[in-house]
């Protein structure tokens, strides 16, 4: 698993022109059940505008990745039911460049497909897989770690981005970057020594205290012979499956192949299915993620995405004149229930107002949303859901 270096690597990943050869991949999928009632099946969370910027998380990821690529050089991977959603937000992409699960089968599934496509439609390109439903700044360091990214990846290396934490956050993963590779054109580039979910409090203040250890934002560059010789190698049935269904995707085919193959393939991460094998056997690599990214994991982590809208802290996203507050500090409102929120003499609230549902709850309560979630669906309310 550990690979080859060639005698030298292509010098195209001047900051000033696309990246020949590189191709993105968008898994857009997922409920964001923590941010209920908000973002729900029907309308995840990277169908929405969370920043307050007029464009949705999804439009925003694009307007990201269309400066490396091209416009011919992003493909969405996306639930059926969404397709049209994502169509009528990314009006640039082409016909063939939505491809549409029936069903969630998790991260390998999504990126593996898109890769299986890519290899069948174009041959061994280099792809990256980015989250439609993170918040990225605007500034050169996203770009510059893709393309350190896409010079490692050429190297036969799996790429993850590491993010330089900015507090020992018990809320995301963790990786442990060792040596540097010396790869030209990715000078920060350094073997990935491993992965950490979601450590305790102190175990992430003694990571960072090494300096050894960023953030694992999911990320993954890589080219698609390699990613899909790993899947042959680990997962042979996942592999095979994918295989078949590219086969068949531009094809009368596909729909018959897909009912018969997608229900099968095994449910599986891409951490866990490739990341985790691969670094144990010193085949991935760390590039170096520094700019300020989130995964808009609950409510307490958008509330500090947005600017203070008074002088006590109380974030609002959407219209500021529906909020008052009197005696309060801190909260993070959304007025969306089309009357006045209030609030007297409380600190530190999530308020949700919808035309139909109200959430109350503290921000310090919010990584528990996912309880509220099961609640409502025990109680047979999955019209909300």
């Amino acid at each position: 698993m550990v690979p080859t270096l060639p005698a030298d690597l292509p010098a195209d990943l001047a900051t000033d022109r696309t990246i020949p050869g590189f191709r993105a991949v968008v898994p857009a999928g997922g409920a964001g059940t923590r941010l209920w009632p908000l973002s729900r099946a029907g309308a995840p969370k990277f169908l929405h505008d969370l920043t307050g910027s007029g464009r949705t998380l999804l439009q925003e990821t694009l307007d990201r990745l269309l400066p490396l690529t091209g416009p011919d050089g992003v493909v969405v991977v996306t639930g059926e039911r969404h397709e049209d959603a994502v169509r009528a937000q990314l009006p640039e992409l082409g016909a063939g460049a939505v491809l549409t699960e029936p069903s969630p089968r998790d991260s390998m599934a999504a990126i593996g497909l898109a890769a299986a496509v890519l290899a069948e439609r174009e041959g061994d390109v280099v792809i990256g897989s980015f989250a439609a439903d993170h918040v990225i700044d605007a500034g050169p360091g996203f770009a510059d770690a893709v393309r350190q990214g896409v010079a490692a990846a050429r190297a036969g290396y799996v790429v993850t981005v590491g993010i330089a934490a900015s507090s020992p956050s018990t809320a995301f993963g963790y990786l442990r970057m060792g040596e540097q590779l010396g790869l030209t054109g990715a000078p920060g580039a350094r073997h990935s020594l491993g992965f950490t979910e979601k450590p305790d409090a102190q175990t992430a203040a003694r990571y960072l205290e090494t300096g050894e250890y960023r953030w694992n934002a999911g990320m993954f560059i890589v080219r698609a012979q390699v990613l899909l010789d790993h899947l042959a190698e680990l997962h042979p049935a996942l592999h095979a499956g994918l295989r078949a269904i590219a086969a068949a995707w531009d094809t009368p085919q596909r729909a018959e192949v897909m009912a018969s193959t997608w229900p099968e393939l095994e449910k599986i991460a891409i951490d866990y299915a490739i990341a985790e094998p691969v670094a144990a056997a010193g085949g991935v690599a760390v590039v170096p993620g520094d700019f300020r990214w989130d995964d808009v994991g609950d409510f307490a982590s958008l509330g500090s995405l947005l600017p203070p809208t008074d002088g006590v802290g109380t974030r609002v996203l959407g219209d500021v004149g529906q909020v008052l507050t009197v005696d309060a500090t801190g909260s993070l409102v959304v007025p969306q229930g089309g009357r006045l929120v209030t609030i007297l003499g409380l600190d530190d609230l999530v308020v949700v107002d919808l035309p139909d549902a109200l959430l109350v709850t503290t921000r310090s309560h919010a990584q528990g949303l996912k309880a509220v979630v099961d609640a409502v669906r025990a109680a047979g309310r999955t019209d909300l859901l």
